[in-house]
C-alpha cells in the first residue's frame, strides 16, 4: 500500500490525496463536491427528513445540514446522484460492487479488511474501534449518514459508502465499517439514503 504523490482536484477545487491498494488507486478523502464533473450543480437538500426520504432525484447534504461540516468527512449523497455517472472527477468513478469486493479480497477478506481501513484511536471513531490499524492507508474517518428519520447520531458507529451498483428498483449496494468490528461488510439500502462516497481511479 503506497501513498501516491498524485493530488486530485474535483471541479470545485477540493483536493484529494490518493493511495495504491493492490491494483487499485483510491482517493484518501471522502468526496465533497457540490457540482457534477460537467459543472452542473447538485441539488443541496436542506429540507425535512420526509422530503429527503421521498426524493427520487439526485441530492446531497452536509451532516446536520451545516455547511461547516464539509471537512474531512465530506458530503452525503443519495444514490440518484451516484447514478448520474458524473459525481466523480473525470478519470475516476464511484466503485462498483465488484470494485469493493476486490478491495476486501486484497486486504484479507471481508472479515478483517475493515480494521485495515479505519483510522486508529477513538477521536474519529467511537470506542472500541475494533481492529483499527489503517495499515492499508485507506484512512476511513467516521462519518454519520442520513436515513429515513434524519441524521444518524455518531453513537451508531457505522460508516457507509455507496457503490454504483443497483440492487433493484428501490435499493442499491453499500459497504460499511463499524466501530465494534474489524469487518468490511456490504448490504443493500434505499437509494434515498445519504451515504459517503469514495472515488476509484478508472
Amino acid at each position: 500500500m503506497d501513498k501516491n504523490t498524485a493530488i486530485i482536484n474535483d471541479i470545485d477545487g477540493n483536493i484529494y490525496h490518493t493511495i495504491s491498494i493492490g491494483t487499485q488507486v483510491w482517493m484518501v478523502e471522502n468526496l465533497k463536491t457540490t457540482r457534477y464533473n460537467d459543472g452542473t450543480e447538485i441539488p443541496l437538500i436542506v429540507d425535512t427528513a420526509e422530503a429527503w426520504y421521498k426524493l427520487n432525484s439526485p441530492g446531497y447534504c452536509w451532516y446536520d445540514d451545516q455547511e461547516t461540516n464539509n471537512g474531512a468527512t465530506g458530503a452525503l449523497y443519495n444514490w440518484h446522484a451516484v447514478n448520474t455517472g458524473k459525481l466523480s472527477p473525470k478519470g475516476w468513478h464511484v466503485p462498483t460492487e465488484k470494485d469493493w469486493s476486490l478491495l476486501a479480497e486484497f486486504l484479507g477478506g471481508e472479515t478483517v479488511a475493515g480494521g485495515k481501513m479505519k483510522v486508529t484511536g477513538t477521536v474519529s471513531w467511537s470506542g472500541p474501534n475494533t481492529g483499527a490499524t489503517n495499515s492499508s492507508g485507506f484512512t476511513a474517518l467516521y462519518s454519520s449518514f442520513r436515513g429515513q428519520s434524519g441524521f444518524i447520531p455518531s453513537s451508531n458507529g457505522t460508516l457507509l459508502f455507496w457503490s454504483s451498483t443497483a440492487y433493484d428498483d428501490v435499493d442499491a449496494w453499500a459497504w460499511y465499517l463499524r466501530s465494534d468490528s474489524e469487518a468490511l461488510g456490504s448490504n443493500h439500502g434505499g437509494k434515498y439514503h445519504g451515504f459517503s462516497v469514495r472515488c476509484l481511479k478508472d
